[in-house]
């Protein structure tokens, strides 16, 4: 069931197809989220949606809201939930308030989910603070798609043998990178740098192009109650104020970040790439790297289009590497445009907080440049080489690393999968079920929950 905040709502049916339009009168109290039986009364016709009504409530689809406290005359109170598709406020008795105030951002558990005719009644179980106190805002995000901040003991007991440095046992049978030259380029304020780029002239005037992914999978092992963590986080979260990351940092900001002047596991994909942009070969293989410079965006632009003089004297070693970069990436972004690729030139916000990194002070809008299109022209020849390594003649089965599809899914590289794709021992079957699980989570986080995915023509054509 999807609500809306005027009281009507939409079922999408298990089978698929379209949404059912429910009139305000006949949801039978159902709520966001609410799994239900319901009966058609007109199909659709003539542009006009099927309608019908909710016949039962199966499950209830949330157990506790966030939202905004009112204090009633007589020590009661309700609480307007900060999802607006939640339509009735939740009544809470004198007893049930925990000292909440008008103002107060609340967590409340249903205990009565009510009628059409009667709201529904909880308990106030947390108060976040009141709605102007900084960082209230940011906690209500957090408590309403219920995001886990904490991990489990179990998953700190697995990774407590684990150093700050890479073990000499775990480097035996990888490819030694660690004499290339390479580097990431990441936002100023990035933690966890999970991939690097190298690239080289060879002899026949072709360049070498490097990509180098940190190698999780070597740390999370499956069915560990670290994998089952990470699995059902799906992603980590980027919030205005901090991240709450898919593994603990001393995975995802230590060992598994792509840090300078330290050895890192890594999967890397070698390419050979001719002046026309064509991938004449490619190795994909398990690497020891140690990153030589961790470079900004804004310092690779500043020297690449402003020749920053101070910058350019800082990083003279790899200077001719950058412009080489530069080279391939204007080769390989005309290539794209042949092909028809689409480029959304559109501005990102950021939002900068005081020194305590609590109240927003400035906003600032800008557009992608050199150094966010380089490493993106990087990560798609990355993609590219994956889907070079996955073409077996017909009739085989295509196989794809489960850390390339992470990689795929986190660059947001839609993958189809069909009966004849395996990635690392999943079937079909079983690699829908894991981007359904991702998807669902990543989405659920994304979408903006406050509109309605319905117009209202779509009501008035019902």
């Amino acid at each position: 069931f999807i609500g809306h905040a005027r009281g009507f709502g939409f079922v999408t049916p298990d089978a698929g197809g379209e949404d059912i339009f429910i009139p305000a009168s006949e949801t039978m109290g159902a709520m966001q989220k609410d799994r239900v039986l319901y009966k058609v009364l007109h199909k659709a016709e003539k542009g006009k949606k099927a309608d019908g009504v909710i016949v039962r409530i199966l499950e209830r689809g949330q157990q506790r809201i966030v939202g905004t406290f009112e204090a009633g005359s007589k020590g009661y109170g309700f609480v307007v939930a900060d999802d607006k598709k939640i339509a009735k406020d939740i009544f809470i008795s004198r007893e049930n308030t925990k000292g909440a105030v008008t103002g107060h951002k609340v967590v409340v558990e249903i205990t009565d989910y009510g009628e059409d005719r009667r709201n529904p009644e909880g308990k106030v179980i947390e108060i976040l603070g009141h709605i102007n106190d900084p960082g209230v805002d940011i906690l209500s995000v957090i408590r309403r798609y219920e995001l886990a901040v904490e991990f489990p003991e179990e998953v700190y007991a697995e990774i407590e043998h684990l150093g700050t440095e890479v073990a000499e046992a775990d480097k035996k049978g990888r490819e030694d990178l660690r004499d290339l030259l390479t580097i990431t380029i990441d936002g100023a304020d990035a933690k966890d740098l999970d991939d690097a780029v190298s690239l080289k002239r060879l002899g026949n005037g072709n360049f070498e192009l490097g990509v180098h992914i940190a190698d999780v999978s070597h740390y999370v092992r499956e069915n560990t109650a670290l994998d089952k963590e990470a699995y059902a986080r799906g992603t980590s979260v980027y919030l205005v104020d901090r991240v709450i990351p898919m593994l603990p940092h001393k995975l995802s900001n230590g060992i598994c970040s792509l840090n300078p002047h330290v050895d890192r596991l890594a999967l890397s994909c070698l390419m050979e790439v001719n002046g026309r942009g064509e991938v004449v070969s490619h190795r994909i293989l398990e690497s020891v790297i140690n990153s030589d410079y961790r470079m900004t965006y804004t310092a690779v632009r500043e020297i690449l289009e402003d020749g920053t003089p101070a910058l350019l004297e800082q990083y003279a070693e790899i200077l001719p590497m950058l412009e080489d970069m530069e080279e391939l990436r204007q080769i390989l972004g005309e290539k794209r445009r042949k092909r028809g690729s689409v480029n959304f030139d559109l501005p990102e916000s950021k939002i900068i907080l005081d020194e305590n990194g609590k109240r927003a002070v400035d906003g600032i809008s800008f557009t992608l440049r050199k150094g966010e299109i380089l490493e993106a022209e990087t990560d798609l020849e990355y993609k590219n080489g994956l889907g070079q390594e996955a073409e077996i003649s017909k009739g085989e089965k295509s196989v794809i690393g489960f850390d390339g599809l992470i990689h795929c899914l986190k660059k947001r590289v839609v993958i189809v999968p069909d009966d004849t794709m395996e990635v690392s021992g999943y079937s079909a079957t079983g690699l829908s079920k894991f981007l359904t699980a991702w998807l669902d989570k990543s989405l659920d986080l994304e979408k903006n929950l406050d509109k309605s995915e319905h117009s209202l023509d779509d009501v008035r054509t019902s």
